[in-house]
């Protein structure tokens, strides 16, 4: 399968299509001036010029194999070594001892790995960050230099180098550094933020606006710390009042940071032009400003959990357009087709259970299996009821440890027409999956909506949370292949200091309605609940569906144990 892309011969998208049998046809093209953009996995893109003549044309373009051979197009530049899994062990301990700010800890396994593997990147940025630690910079900076000695690529290293230049005032070789990083990971946020602050103390005040701007595009919710830096760019290029917009939008994110108040003040500060200009003395030396709120020197990868999605977006195809409105409508008509041809469906459920330690490290494995059944219901329009029952129970105590997760298929739901509203969502580009093309899209609860998709049962409470996320949505169908979402912000009241999901779809036949129902195939969880760290996986087989215009019946469910309690991250009826 390609996508076929049709620009007018002013560059502006004109149709869209994707191939069937190797052909794409565009109906009712008027004569003009064309370029056609084709996109494959494992092909390299192409784009022809051709001339649409009267009565039609045929335009034949071939492809050629990537150079990469890979569908993803992930960059082709050396892989960092796999360490043997005792030395890894050893190192996803330092990692949890540096991050909870425990150098000590980590000295004697940092020690341990770097005899066995001297030249790894990570070992010697983790022995940089330990040397951070301990104020040793010198000797922090050389950790790091020996990182990227070895691994010129490598993000953390280079980030790191940066700030300690900032932090010594040396803007320049900062600067440097960070434009390393972004030729590194084009689409880390982070990169983008430090190269605006270094460019910003060397007064590039486009260049610094520019960076500060992508950062913020591709961070999203985790890059609001950079709006008082862009902020500061536009002040100082006498852009005041817009200036003055992104700090007042900031605060009511963040309303005590004192710094962004004030810079606000003298924003609003009348301007003052004194009737004679002295001429200063010479200000004494000064230290260097305090390194911005995103500083990463110091910022380390959880050994459990995958990476937040709004760490940097994965990578997809440039120069490709996407049309939001349509993909998101085809997406709900998916949806709603769930809704409408779907009673309840039954599968087989696998569940693994795993606890990590502080070190990351897991123990405690268990399985289970359910015969699993979903009940999807529209009570009216616009108002769904989703219920699950396991073994014909609702019971929590068939999970391990009495704590359930729930809502998991219904995810999807959040391209219900019902729900899409509720959420900012914005498209990332085209992505190259081994399975073929899909859209990438990001998905943010929105704070003046209603969280209704999910949330934490503790006993009789319950605690509604906000996602964002990503999906990637087929090119060819708009079907929905793959959903990761995080939380907007942790929900100190229950402890709940963070929750990752991932779920993957595929389409699953039913040969006596002879309809295609893309359904969950597999959903990882990963929640950080009162310090217990938890991962699960459920795995769905043999699907049976139940639909809405047939007459079977099931037993209805046994009712709930009394008493049950656990955290149980459900799907709500929407509002």
């Amino acid at each position: 399968m390609a996508l076929v892309t049709l620009f007018t011969w002013t560059n502006q998208m004109y149709r869209q299509s994707t191939t069937q049998g190797g052909n794409a046809e565009f109906d009712s093209i008027p004569p003009g001036q064309y370029t056609i953009q084709v996109i494959a996995p494992a092909y390299e893109n192409a784009k022809e010029n051709v001339e649409i003549s009267f009565g039609g044309s045929t335009v034949l373009i071939s492809l050629k194999p990537s150079s990469t051979g890979s569908p993803d197009g992930a960059s082709s530049a050396p892989a960092i070594p796999i360490l043997p899994p005792k030395v890894q062990k050893e190192l996803n301990k330092a990692i949890e001892a540096l991050r909870a700010n425990k150098p000590g800890d980590a000295h004697s396994l940092l020690m341990d790995a770097y005899r066995h593997a001297p030249n790894h990147p990570q070992v010697n940025y983790l022995f940089g960050v330990y040397f951070s630690q301990t104020n040793d910079w010198r000797e922090a900076k050389r950790s790091w230099e020996k990182a990227v000695s070895a691994y010129p690529r490598y993000l953390p290293a280079l980030l790191s180098l940066g700030e300690a230049m900032l932090r010594e005032g040396r803007p320049s070789d900062a600067a440097s550094y960070f434009k390393r990083a972004v030729e590194a990971e084009p689409s880390s946020w982070r990169a983008h933020a430090h190269l605006a602050e270094a460019e910003l103390r060397l007064s590039s005040l486009d260049e610094a606006v520019h960076d500060a701007e992508r950062a913020i595009e591709l961070g999203h919710s985790q890059a609001v710390a950079v709006q008082p830096l862009l902020a500061r760019a536009l002040g100082d290029q006498g852009k005041v009042e817009r200036a003055i917009k992104i700090l007042e939008s900031y605060l009511q994110e963040r309303p005590s940071d004192v710094d962004a108040k004030k810079a606000l003040e003298a924003l609003r500060a009348p301007l003052v032009v004194p009737a004679k200009v002295a001429v200063p003395a010479a200000d004494p030396p000064q230290d260097p400003p305090p390194l911005p709120a995103f500083a990463s020197a110091s910022l380390l990868p959880s050994a459990w959990m995958p990476p937040d999605i709004d760490e940097k977006i994965p990578p997809v195809e440039p120069g490709v357009a996407c049309t939001l409105d349509t993909v998101l409508s085809n997406a709900s008509k998916h949806a709603l087709e769930l809704v409408g041809n779907v009673d309840r469906f039954t599968a087989t459920e696998s569940l693994k259970h795993e606890l990590f330690s502080t070190a990351g490290l897991p123990s405690n494995l268990e399985t289970r299996k359910f015969n699993y059944l979903v009940s999807i219901e529209q009570i009216r329009p616009g108002i769904l009821s989703v219920e699950e029952y396991r073994d014909g129970s609702f019971s929590y105590e068939k999970f391990p440890d009495g704590i359930a997760t729930l809502g998991l298929p219904s995810l999807v739901l959040v391209f219900h027409p019902a729900q899409v509203s509720n959420y900012d969502m914005t498209c990332e580009g085209l992505a190259k999956l081994s399975g073929g093309l899909a859209w990438q899209v990001h998905l943010r609860q929105r704070p003046d909506k209603p969280r209704t998709l999910r949330s934490y049962r503790i006993g009789a409470q319950s605690y509604p949370v906000s996602l964002r996320g990503r999906a990637w949505i087929a090119a060819d169908t708009f079907q929905i292949v793959r959903l990761e979402t995080d939380l907007v912000a942790p929900l100190p009241q229950i402890h709940l200091a963070g929750e990752h999901t991932a779920i993957e779809y595929g389409p699953v036949h039913f040969k006596r309605k002879n309809v295609d129902m893309w359904l969950p195939q597999s959903a990882e969880v990963y929640f950080d609940w009162r310090g217990r760290r938890i991962y699960r996986r459920h795995d769905f087989s043999n699907y049976l569906l139940f639909a809405v215009d047939e007459n079977q019946k099931i037993a209805p469910p046994k009712t709930p144990d009394a008493g049950a309690s656990g955290p149980s991250a459900e799907t709500q009826k929407p509002r």
